[in-house]
């Protein structure tokens, strides 16, 4: 009997005995692991951060998590990229990539330059993990954007629109705040950088040794947060104040004076790899990025047979029994839609379910043997406001959310958030994925406003780029008519007095999941490729109710003898379309606002999986390239090798 083995006979597979081990790697060279036995860790790869422009942050480093990555008993090479310069006296630059072993990330994005008219190229914040913000431009009205940023590493850096500048760097885990618009003297600037990333569910809650200290001129780092973008530059005698760095290690910029340059910014702290801050554009010290870092907690982890000891010290660190799958693929999913009003004078309708839509991207997914269940919620739509009721008829329902429930890029489940229900009786439009839209009735040129959406500051980063909602329309008086329900493409129309307000629009996933017909797709009039409408809605008069977004939104009525419009369209099932709003004279009125549309995810995973679904209502269909798991209803993804 095979008494090394802790009395298991058979054979004894390569584990990895890390004991949990946490320590970082500020300085190029090669890592060695601090127990003999380990053999893969989870490692952050943090790259340095972008150099700040013309009043605009640096983007940060690209920071992203691998969850297992191979470490011999000879060690790792490891090479720490450097921080983007700033102006002047040099060219401001991008950061440089750290690398750990074959596995890397991306420098951050050097902040945009001062355009003009003829060139206003240069004004566009620069590409990488994180974007740089966006620099100065004193031309004709034109939209001036933020570095874009690479799909789990980072976000955006801020833009504006000309003229105007001074844009904030992106974060790892927020986009930077937009520029100044204009650019003028008392226009108040301060544009921060984006937030960084918080990796304390990787490597455990502060303090610890690993996490920097809180620094001076930076955004904090005790918390457990890397990689926060550079603030905007500022200019005292214009009153124009300077943007603080992002949480994460981010330069705080500085107020100059124009002309000649006083104030001095700060650069992105080093080992973070923060975006720099910026001056002003005449000339002052500009912030550099900072460096960036490796940290590795070497994981106790095997397949197969496992020693007693490696079962001991999985159990202690909580990875036994559980593996990494790391799984390419597209995501598109929405919530339930928002129900319609039914309400005197008019009611607002209902908005779209938010939509999260992902290109590409690596999911970090945990499982036990050669697979991993993954549990898949659809969101149902807002029920509509029954007949009666008269002009104090309660809010509709809002929709629910719709739940992946796998961690994704290292940021837990993710979220399509359900439509925010029109109102009535004098209220405002409920918030939601798209917001609801509000009521129409007397008292100024607009009475009551559409409901916000809380799609987009719901998404954890580094996903913020991939959500989508919209505002619901406000509601009018003089004529009096609802606003329309926010969609997933375009905000709710506002009622125009002459009829209801239309919904929003919906957005196409055929960029990810082709144009229609598909098999996958139902039968929506218009475009089957489109997710998301907002509901119309209703007016008081003889003018017909609001159409419904594209993507699925019901349509409102009309006003009219009570009931005479009839009930307020259904969002389409499945597509998160909000309900149409309908017209309420009385108690006796027997018509009814429009019922939300229920939800719908899309998964397209690699042909090298095998992909199943339950119930049976859910369905798989093979592509050229990949699988598309198509949901329903509630249910189950089961992926395995």
């Amino acid at each position: 009997m095979a008494r090394s083995n802790g009395g298991i006979i058979g054979k004894i597979n390569q584990a990895s005995f890390g004991k949990c081990a946490v320590s970082n790697k500020t300085s190029t060279g090669t890592f060695t692991a601090t127990n003999p036995g380990t053999r893969a860790g989870q490692v952050l790869i943090v790259s340095g951060g972008g150099g700040s422009g013309s009043l605009s942050g640096g983007g940060a480093g690209g920071a992203k998590v691998f969850p297992s990555l191979p470490i011999p008993s000879s060690g790792v090479s490891v090479v720490i990229g450097g921080g983007g310069a700033g102006p002047p006296g040099s060219p401001n630059a991008a950061g440089d990539s750290t690398s750990f072993g074959s596995s890397s990330t991306t420098g951050g994005g050097k902040g945009g330059l001062e355009g003009t008219a003829p060139t206003p190229a240069p004004a566009t914040g620069g590409p990488g993990g994180s974007g740089g913000g966006a620099g100065l431009l004193d031309a004709p009205t034109s939209t001036v954007s933020g570095g874009t940023a690479v799909c789990g590493e980072g976000f955006p850096g801020g833009g504006f629109t000309s003229p105007g500048g001074a844009a904030g760097g992106g974060g790892a885990g927020a986009v930077g705040q937009n520029g100044q618009t204009p650019f003028l003297p008392g226009g108040g600037g301060s544009a921060n950088g984006g937030a960084g990333l918080d990796i304390t569910p990787f490597f455990g809650a502060a303090p610890q040794p690993i996490y920097l200290p809180n620094g001076s001129g930076v955004g904090a780092t005790a918390s457990g947060v890397i990689a926060g973008g550079g603030g905007s530059g500022g200019l005292q005698n214009w009153v124009l104040c300077a943007g603080s760095g992002g949480a994460g290690g981010g330069g705080n910029g500085a107020a100059g004076t124009f002309p000649g340059g006083a104030g001095t910014a700060f650069s992105g702290r080093a080992n973070s790899g923060g975006g720099g801050g910026a001056g002003d554009a005449a000339g002052s010290p500009q912030g550099a990025g900072g460096s960036g870092v490796v940290i590795v907690k070497e994981l106790t982890k095997a397949s197969g047979v496992w020693s007693m000891q490696s079962q001991f010290s999985a159990r202690k660190c909580g990875t036994w029994p559980f593996r990494f799958f790391e799984l390419s693929a597209s995501i598109a999913m929405v919530g339930g839609g928002g129900a319609g009003a039914n309400s005197t004078p008019s009611g607002g309708g209902g908005g779209s379910g938010g939509m999260v839509l992902i290109p590409k991207c690596n999911y970090t997914i945990f499982g036990t043997g050669a697979s991993v269940a993954i549990p898949v919620t659809i969101g149902g739509g807002g029920t509509g406001v029954a007949p009666g009721g008269g002009p104090t008829a309660a809010p509709a329902d809002s929709g629910d959310d719709t739940v992946f429930g796998a961690p994704s890029c290292g940021t837990g489940p993710l979220t399509a958030k359900g439509g925010g229900g029109g109102t009535g009786g004098g209220t405002v439009g409920a918030s939601g994925g798209s917001g609801g839209g509000g009521a129409g009735e007397s008292g100024g040129p607009v009475s009551n406003a559409g409901g916000a959406t809380t799609q987009v500051p719901s998404m954890p980063g580094p996903l913020q780029p991939f959500g989508f909602g919209n505002a619901g329309g406000a509601g009018a008086s003089g004529p009096r008519s609802g606003g329309g329900g926010g969609g997933t493409g375009a905000a709710g129309s506002p009622g125009p007095g002459s009829a209801g307000g239309a919904g929003g629009s919906g957005k196409s996933i055929a960029p990810l999941f082709g144009s229609s017909p598909q098999p996958y797709y139902p039968g929506i009039p218009g475009d089957d490729a489109t997710r998301g409408g907002g509901g119309g809605g209703s007016d008081c008069g003889s003018s017909p109710g609001g159409a419904g977004g594209s993507g699925g939104g019901g349509t409102g009525t009309q006003g009219g003898p009570p009931g005479a419009g009839g009930s307020g369209g259904a969002g389409v099932i499945n597509t998160g379309g909000g309900g149409g709003s309908s017209q309420n004279a009385s108690a006796a009125n027997s018509s009814a606002g429009g019922n939300g549309g229920s939800g719908i995810l899309y998964a397209k995973i690699p042909s090298s999986y095998t992909v199943t679904v339950s119930p049976c209502a859910n369905t798989v269909s093979t592509v050229p390239d990949g699988k598309i798991a198509k949901f329903t209803v509630t249910g189950t993804l089961t992926i395995a090798e």
